[in-house]
């Protein structure tokens, strides 16, 4: 294991916090209340033009699907800035990062 893993591997807060910090469910939240709404009105606005109702856990599954995926980009970007900061950290100490 290289420097630079075991800095970030030492380092690295739990996913928890990371899919829970620095408002990352509010910007998914109004992600999936702007996604969600578009793509409902795509996939079942025929149903709705129709005065019918589509099944609810599609309906669900609509908004649930924006949330997670904004939650996941946030939890793999802020990933992705730990590990550019541990090579940052160990080319300034004079190890080298590969």
């Amino acid at each position: 294991m290289n420097r630079e893993t075991s800095f970030a591997a030492v380092h690295r807060p739990p996913t928890t916090a990371l899919m829970f910090a620095d408002g990352t469910p509010r910007k998914a939240l109004l992600t999936a209340v702007i996604v969600g709404t578009l793509l409902t009105a795509i996939n079942h606005g025929d149903y709705f033009l129709a005065g019918e109702m589509p099944a609810v856990w599609k309906i669900v599954l609509t908004y649930c699907v924006p949330y997670f995926v904004t939650t996941w980009g946030a939890v793999t970007g802020k990933l992705a800035q730990l590990k550019r900061q541990a090579r940052l950290a160990a080319s300034n100490a004079g190890v080298s990062s590969t």
